[in-house]
C-alpha cells in the first residue's frame, strides 16, 4: 500500500470526540501552538529542536521503514498493538511518532486548570487526589533508568494506572509489561529537558504539570471508557 502523508492543517487539540486513532496518524502534524507558548515551563529552543529534529526524524524514518509494506486499513494504534510482528526500526520509529504526537497534544499554553468530571473522579479514586497522582507520576519518572516515557493510562477494567516504558515504547504495544490506553505521557529522554533543566529530571516533571491540557486528557479518558 502506498502511504500518503502531508502536513495536516488542523491543530491536534480537539474536542470531546478525541480517540486514540486521532492522537497520531500517518501524518506529521503541526504543533497546535508556537514554540514559545509553553514558556517559562518548557523553553522555546527545546520545543523547536524537539519537534523539528527529534519528532520529525522519527516520522521520516517510519515512512521509510513502511515503504512497500501492505498495511491496508491498519491505523497507527493498530500497528502498535501488533508491533512484535514488525522489525525493530518500525517499533522504534512508530513509537517515537505516536509518543511525541500525544505529548504535544496533552500540553497547552499555561492557563491553569485542573481535571474535572469523570476524569477527576477516576484520579481521586485511584490516587486520592491530583497531588497523589503527581507524586506517583514523579516517582515513576525519577525511578526509570535511562531514556523512556512516564504514562498515565486506562487499564482494560477502566481503572487508571501509572507506568513507564523504555526508549520509544508505549503501553499500546504488545511487547510491554503493562498494557493500557495512554492518556498522558511525559518524555524522559534528556533531549526533552536538558537545555533548561540539565540533569534535574524532577524539576522538569514538576514543570510539566503547569502545561497539561486537561480538556484533551479528559477527552481521551472519555473515549477510552466508551470503547
Amino acid at each position: 500500500m502506498r502511504i500518503f502523508f502531508a502536513l495536516a492543517a488542523t491543530a491536534m487539540l480537539a474536542g470531546p470526540a478525541i480517540a486514540q486513532d486521532e492522537v497520531a496518524t500517518f501524518a506529521f502534524e503541526p504543533l497546535p501552538y508556537a514554540y514559545d507558548a509553553l514558556e517559562p515551563y518548557i523553553d522555546a529552543r527545546t520545543m523547536e529542536l524537539h519537534y523539528n529534529r527529534h519528532h520529525r526524524g522519527y516520522f521520516t524514518k517510519l515512512m521509510t521503514a513502511l515503504e512497500g509494506t501492505e498495511l491496508g486499513n491498519t491505523s497507527l494504534t493498530e500497528l502498535l498493538g501488533e508491533i512484535s510482528a514488525w522489525p525493530t526500526t518500525v517499533r522504534n520509529n512508530a513509537g517515537g511518532h505516536y509518543n511525541h504526537s500525544l505529548y504535544w497534544q496533552v500540553m497547552s499554553p499555561p492557563v491553569g486548570g485542573f481535571p474535572t468530571g469523570p476524569l477527576e473522579e477516576a484520579i481521586d479514586a485511584k490516587f486520592g487526589s491530583l497531588d497523589g497522582l503527581r507524586v506517583e507520576f514523579k516517582t515513576a519518572g525519577l525511578s526509570h533508568f535511562g531514556s523512556g516515557w512516564a504514562w498515565l493510562c486506562v487499564a482494560d477494567d477502566g481503572s487508571l494506572f501509572v507506568t513507564t516504558t523504555s526508549n520509544q515504547d508505549n503501553p499500546l504495544m504488545d511487547v510491554v509489561e503493562k498494557r493500557g490506553t495512554p492518556l498522558l505521557g511525559v518524555d524522559l529522554w534528556e533531549h526533552a529537558y536538558y537545555l533548561k533543566f540539565q540533569n534535574e529530571r524532577g524539576r522538569y516533571i514538576d514543570s510539566f504539570w503547569n502545561v497539561v491540557n486537561w480538556p484533551a486528557v479528559a477527552a481521551l479518558y472519555d473515549a477510552a471508557q466508551a470503547q
